[in-house]
């Protein structure tokens, strides 16, 4: 059992078992207190997981989050004879259930901490599992909600206030707010991604070891994590077109538009344009209408008639357009190149069309095989174009952050020696017929 409070707990919230023993070494050669099986690696390599971490880390605090609904006396006696220390158990569960995980752990030398997810009045309840006698709290916003930019409340200061069993916190902790969730009355800080996904776990420990021994500040090796809509954009710029699609299940993707010039990157909400047979007025209208940073998304109705060109492009870059997408044919295609500015389109012709006024702004539209309203973000670069409907767009471009930093870690492994395959233990994870 490690010291006094405050801990450092790390969550080995991982599939593959071997990447979260090497992770785990690296994490108590830093600092790191307690070690956590987290759900996924648990539901992933069961009870075995726990044997490895008790015989790699004999003196170490090992948790088992198991987030017991039921059984709770069977789940606890498991995890205990299997090597943990600590059991978790939900707190919206039955009392019944959480009195003998309680009973059980008593038995078993193991303690018990009630994970508050999900829990309306947590104060009360708080009052209620202390008088039941559980060991441990812990206050927690799960990942999914971290991506919608959930974050801790005041519930933290009222529990620790209302209550003198130690409470846990974990949900999107950094070095740069650990120092504030001590003051705010944490005794266990749990950490998960902002360790787990970085290429040096030892040094990454280290940080947060001593944000919250010291009680300071200290910047983040991670990406920031955003919470409302003015952030969006500075989270799209950090990561690509292939990041967002995995954030979104392979969804989203336009088909058969590419850049008129590679390299270049337009990231912004959608000004939407439609028009047909190469009108070209609509589209020299969205350059007038749209704002500062929105991409215009043009359904252009031909591959053939050209509505966009060198001039159009010139009025984009002096009004601070991100840049153009054209289901279309674009023209001036040198000139284009040139400015470098982010055009990308379906086709190139030289011909253009006339300004007959015929169409529609700021409407729905279809556009390389999807459909774009207005306000859905884009990101556009070298590999593809991405449509994120504007009410998830908080959501994703953190879930794409979130994609990046798992693939900074994998690649730091492959760099050590280790093949993709292996570090993705694919072969054990093949599909099975």
């Amino acid at each position: 059992m490690a010291g006094k409070y405050p801990l450092l707990q790390v969550a080995l919230d991982l599939m593959q078992g071997e990447r979260a023993l090497q992770i785990a070494r690296e994490a108590v050669a830093g600092g790191a207190d307690w070690i956590e099986a987290g759900t996924p690696l648990i539901k992933s390599e069961g009870m075995d997981i726990i044997r490895k971490l008790r015989a790699e880390f004999p003196k170490i605090t090992i948790v088992a989050d198991m987030k017991t609904m039921d059984t709770g006396g069977f789940e606890t006696e498991m995890v205990a004879r299997a090597g943990a220390n600590v059991n978790t158990v939900m707190g919206v569960t039955d009392d019944g259930t959480i009195m003998e995980a309680i009973r059980s752990g008593r038995k078993y030398g193991c303690m018990v901490m009630v994970d508050m997810m999900g829990v309306e009045d947590k104060v009360r309840r708080a009052g209620e599992l202390e008088e039941m006698g559980v060991d441990l709290l812990c206050l927690h916003v799960s990942i999914d909600d971290q991506m919608m930019g959930v974050t801790f409340s005041e519930e933290l200061e009222r529990i620790s206030k209302a209550t003198s069993i130690p409470v846990a916190v974990a949900g999107g902790i950094t070095s740069e707010n650990a120092a504030d969730l001590i003051g705010s009355g944490a005794s266990i800080i749990i950490v998960g991604g902002a360790i787990t996904k970085t290429p040096d776990v030892r040094s990454a420990t280290g940080s947060i070891k001593e944000a919250i021994t010291s009680l300071e500040r200290i910047e983040s090796r991670l990406y920031r994590r955003y919470t409302d809509e003015e952030g969006i954009r500075e989270a799209l710029m950090q990561v690509s077109a292939p990041n967002v699609a995995d954030a979104m299940h392979k969804k989203g993707a336009m088909v058969g538009i590419g850049p008129v010039k590679p390299g270049l990157k337009c990231v912004g909400p959608a000004f939407t344009c439609r028009t047909i047979d190469g009108d070209w007025a609509k589209t020299v209208e969205a350059i007038e209408r749209a704002s500062p940073g929105d991409v215009i998304v043009i359904d252009a109705g031909s591959r053939h008639i050209s509505p966009w060109g060198e001039l159009a492009t010139w009025s984009c870059r002096m009004r601070g357009i991100s840049g153009v997408i054209l289901d279309g044919a674009a023209r001036d295609i040198d000139d284009i190149i040139s400015m470098d500015f982010p055009v990308f389109s379906r086709s190139r012709a030289p011909n253009a069309g006339e300004p007959k006024g015929f169409g529609e702004l700021q409407v729905e539209i279809e556009c390389g095989g999807m459909n774009v309203r207005p306000g859905d973000w884009i990101i556009a670069d070298d590999s593809g174009i991405m449509v994120i409907p504007r009410e998830r767009a908080v959501e994703i471009a953190n879930r794409a952050l979130d994609v990046k930093e798992r693939e900074n870690r994998i690649r730091e492994e492959i760099k050590r020696g280790s093949t993709l395959s292996e570090v993705l233990e694919l072969e054990k994870w093949e599909k099975k017929q």
